[in-house]
């Protein structure tokens, strides 16, 4: 059966008992149903069908569904949910998901879970949650198996086999005396060797690792280029405080994709936390009244020059948008690639004087080209419609080349610098592909254009 059609057909199976409760059929027929799948069909239904989804899980169950739908939905659910039941919850989850459900939900809200809960697992989960979101500390998981320096292969075995962890682990962290991380040691290795090895000769003291205040991008970049399944986190002082797993990167990955592609776009992924369309259409209008204001200047501008010479006026402003398009697209472009670049962590692209002299020599072409097939596309179609202006036609086309090569140039300019300067001042650098950036180069280019054609032909 695909996966992808497994919810649907859930749903269908599901909708009569929902319609005419039967809380124990129900209960049976979601028994051993996916979770991820449960959640999905959660977040289609309305809040009724929900508390009976619910109420026919086990605790363990509904935890995994609570956490696993959407940020919309959690919040519409937290509302469905008293603090007592939401606690109940929480406290199947591991601790890095119960840190982040819980700062999803109002701060009043997460306060009185937090202190339903058993003294060591809510000190564990106000920790993380004291760490920034998108940092390591906010998506590290702190339960692992750490042994001294001083121990041996049996002793770490033993380790193992009394940790009550019930997510996949992959070695063992081997600390000092003052808990800082000293390295790491297979489970083959501790598998493989006399019992009485001293764990000192086993430990790898090469081990990557990443601080708790590093940004969660750059720990995927971590993962990335060196193919980890898991990573240990340290604090400050160097001290073992922490986990992340490659699937928690593969959920990393998807979110500041979606971040970028919002950011792009013109819009921010908190439209998302809801599903009041107020709550979107302000997010939205946050980034499209500056773009207002934007092609209000273009306007502006365009209006200043009507006044020099109507007919040049008209023949010039004919062109105008195929300058705007052209320009905002080049700089578009370039700002992709160095965005792209920086959110990856390539060296290459960190390196500022060698995207520089890549990115100038292409513009350089680019603009040269345009510039030339504008210039040619200008002078033929005006020569076809006017062909007794022909000294006018060639100013014009003449214009036409300059413009065009001089706005590529100023918009891929702009692409290329935006982004590191963004990323300098602490901003997203996906936003120099957004709307706003892209209204200022039409504006740039337009008044470029118009500037040379009146200058030129008039």
């Amino acid at each position: 059966m695909a996966a992808e059609n497994q919810p649907k057909m859930l749903l269908n199976e599901i909708e009569p008992l929902l319609e005419a409760p039967h809380r124990a059929v129900l209960s049976h027929a979601l028994a051993d149903q996916r979770t991820s799948d449960i959640a999905e069909i959660v977040e289609l239904v309305d809040n009724e069908k929900r508390r009976l989804i619910f109420d026919a899980l086990d605790a363990e169950a509904a935890a995994e569904v609570f956490e696993k739908v959407d940020e919309a939905t959690r919040s519409e659910l937290g509302d469905l949910f008293t603090a007592e039941e939401i606690g109940t919850m929480v406290a199947e989850l591991g601790h890095h998901d119960a840190a982040d459900v819980l700062a999803e939900l109002p701060d009043e809200v997460s306060e009185e879970v937090l202190q339903a809960l058993a003294p060591d697992e809510s000190a564990n989960i106000r920790r993380l949650m004291s760490y920034s979101e998108d940092s390591a500390g906010g998506i590290m998981d702190p339960l692992l198996i750490k042994v001294p320096l001083t121990a041996t292969a049996a002793e770490a075995v033993e380790k193992i086999r009394a940790a009550e962890i019930d997510q996949d682990f992959y070695c063992v962290y081997v600390v000092d005396e003052q808990g800082r991380l000293v390295g790491d040691v297979r489970l083959r290795l501790l598998l493989t060797r006399p019992k009485e090895t001293p764990i000192a000769d086993l430990v790898d003291r090469d081990a990557i690792y990443v601080h708790a205040d590093d940004d969660q991008e750059t720990v995927r970049n971590v993962f990335s280029k060196n193919d980890l399944i898991v990573v240990p986190v340290l604090d400050a002082h160097h001290r073992l405080i922490g986990r992340i797993t490659a699937d928690r990167i593969i959920e990393v990955a998807e979110e500041e994709a979606a971040e970028d592609l919002y950011s792009m776009a013109g819009t921010d992924p908190e439209e998302l936390d809801s599903f009041s369309i107020i709550n979107a259409a302000r997010i939205r209008m946050t980034w499209l009244l500056p773009c207002l204001c934007g092609t209000a200047v273009t306007a502006m501008v365009m209006i200043f020059f009507k006044y020099h010479n109507q007919v040049i006026f008209l023949a010039a402003a004919a062109f105008a948008p195929m300058i705007q398009a052209m320009s905002g697209n080049a700089g578009l472009q370039t700002s992709a690639i160095v965005v792209s670049g920086l959110a990856t962590g390539r060296l290459a692209a960190l390196q500022f004087r060698q995207v520089c002299t890549r990115e100038v020599r292409i513009a350089l072409l680019v603009a040269l080209c345009c510039g030339i097939l504008g210039g040619i596309v200008c002078g033929a179609l005006l020569t076809a419609r006017t062909p007794d202006a022909v000294p006018n036609v060639f100013r014009l086309a003449t214009a036409m080349i300059a413009a065009m090569f001089i706005a590529i140039m100023v918009s891929t300019t702009l692409g290329l610098l935006l982004p590191f300067l963004f990323q300098r001042v602490g901003i997203d650098p996906a936003i120099s592909s957004g709307p706003l950036v892209t209204t200022a180069n039409d504006s740039i280019s337009v008044t470029i254009y118009m500037l040379l054609a009146i200058t030129l032909a008039g």
